[in-house]
């Protein structure tokens, strides 16, 4: 009896303790969304609809990216503040292609601005994907 019962036991100690798990495993299902740290904003300029595309753009300058042209984003003013930590982050995939993500730029605080496709490089404006 004293043997049965002490079976019984170690039985329910087994099957009710806490197993570990790898939190590295990723689920095959599961998709992770991430964002990328471009550095703490500086400044931005204002490009007016006439100049490009027919769209209102910001520049914005970072730590990282200390240069106009590199990073824009759609809009007419800029809230974020000097200092804040800048990130890249993609929102979602446009219909029809696969692997177009729509990103956007955002900081600690909730204020976020889609990015554009339009880039400064070599004295001209120029599109880096279309949509």
């Amino acid at each position: 009896m004293k043997k049965l019962l002490f079976l019984i036991l170690m039985g329910l100690l087994i099957a009710c303790s806490t197993s570990k798990k790898s939190s590295s495993l990723l689920e095959e299902d599961q998709l992770y969304i991430t964002r990328k740290y471009i550095g703490d904003f500086l400044e931005y300029c204002h490009t007016g609809p006439q100049i490009v595309g027919g769209k209102d753009l910001i520049w914005i300058k970072t730590s990282v990216y200390t240069t106009y042209g590199k990073i824009s984003a759609y809009g007419k003013t800029c809230d974020f503040s000097v200092g804040d930590k800048i990130y890249l982050k993609p929102v979602s995939s446009t219909t029809g292609d696969i692997g177009n993500w729509v990103y956007q730029i955002e900081n600690d605080f909730s204020i976020n601005y889609r990015v554009s496709e339009f880039r400064f490089e070599n004295n001209v404006f120029t599109r880096n994907w279309s949509q």
